[in-house]
């Protein structure tokens, strides 16, 4: 079997309605330029609040996808 390297970066998704659809938008914009996305993993969940409501819900996810950068 080959080896393979994979690249790790840091998104974050925001949803007036969730912390799933959060996350899930953070993956579905990152799925648009990048290829073969390997793993999402949830770092952090948080709210932006405004006059103490919440506004939006934020998910800060690590995205994994296969590098094929020049050797």
């Amino acid at each position: 079997m080959a080896e393979s390297v994979y690249k790790v970066i840091e998104l974050v998704g925001t949803s007036t309605e969730s912390w799933e659809k959060a996350a899930a938008a953070a993956v579905a914009r990152a799925s648009k330029s990048l290829r073969d996305l390997r793993i999402a993993e949830i770092v952090q969940l948080d709210m932006q609040l405004e006059e103490g409501k919440i506004i939006a819900y934020r998910a800060k996810i690590k995205v994994s996808f296969k590098y094929e950068g020049s050797e």
